[in-house]
């Protein structure tokens, strides 16, 4: 695929960095991640929450990191083998360690290349028209409008360049088989760009907003669409609302992100 005009080379594995082991989903998962920079938080575990998954099928979380969504989906379904992506070679070093301490890595495998090089992707594996089910998280924000972290491991994960959801809809498009499905988590402000870059190849679009409170703007939109589906087919899932109105999780919120329920869109 074309490049986006922005740097993609894989870091160096032996990049030194601080690491922390941390649990997550009510100590289910334990991960080691670094002290600075991009780390796992709810939109990892709420994207494994809308992936919906089978035993025995395979799942790619494509800009994987460490990863939290992968293998927190791992943990929620038994025996479905998982292949986490990840262009950061030094994170990619810490998924398959994280795969191992968790007692996945008969199933999770982590490899260290560029989401958008399908001859990599291929190298790797991962032959087209072969996965059951894609998710991800991709590089949101905008530079032209948001300041870029100095952090270049923080700047890879959150900094998108321009056209960069498309390739990314692409390459899950490249690796699905029909009727695959495709799950996401973008800002909620960008909903129509994720209309957009889903027009061409997907269709059955389930979107579901996400507030971080009753009343406020919603903060993102999960998104699940399967591959060679009709395109106009497409609505809404109700709304997930993290904290009450004292702060405090609400039941929902505490399902999916302690206690690894799954969301409607799975």
């Amino acid at each position: 695929m074309p490049g986006s005009g922005m740097s993609y080379a894989p870091m160096a594995p032996d990049e030194p960095f601080e690491t922390t082991n941390d649990a997550v989903l009510g100590g289910r998962l334990r991960l080691r991640q670094p002290l600075r920079g991009h780390r796992v938080g709810h939109d990892a575990i709420l994207l494994a929450a809308a992936t919906g998954a089978h035993a025995g099928e395979h799942a790619v979380d494509l800009g994987s990191g460490v990863g939290g969504a992968g293998l927190a989906l791992a943990v929620r379904v038994p025996a479905l083998k998982v292949t986490l992506v990840e262009i950061d070679a030094g994170l990619c070093a810490l998924a398959s360690g994280n795969a191992e301490r968790n007692g996945l890595a008969e199933r999770v495998n982590a490899v260290a290349c560029d989401v958008e090089d399908t001859s990599a992707l291929a190298a790797a594996g991962l032959a087209s028209g072969s996965i059951d089910h894609v998710l991800m998280n991709p590089p949101f924000n905008d530079a032209r409008r948001q300041n870029a972290s100095p952090d270049p491991r923080r700047r890879l994960a959150h900094v998108a360049g321009p056209g960069l959801l498309s390739r990314w809809v692409a390459a899950a498009d490249w690796l699905l088989k029909p009727n695959g499905s495709l799950t996401l988590i973008w800002r909620a402000d960008g909903r129509d760009a994720v209309l957009a870059a889903l027009s061409a190849a997907f269709g059955d679009i389930v979107m579901m907003p996400v507030y971080p409170r009753a009343g406020a703007a919603a903060i993102r939109v999960l998104v699940r669409a399967l591959k060679a589906s009709d395109p106009a087919a497409r609505h809404d899932a109700p709304a997930l609302v993290l904290n009450d109105d004292n702060g405090k999780p609400t039941a929902a919120a505490e399902a999916v992100l302690r206690h690894a329920a799954p969301l409607p869109l799975a």
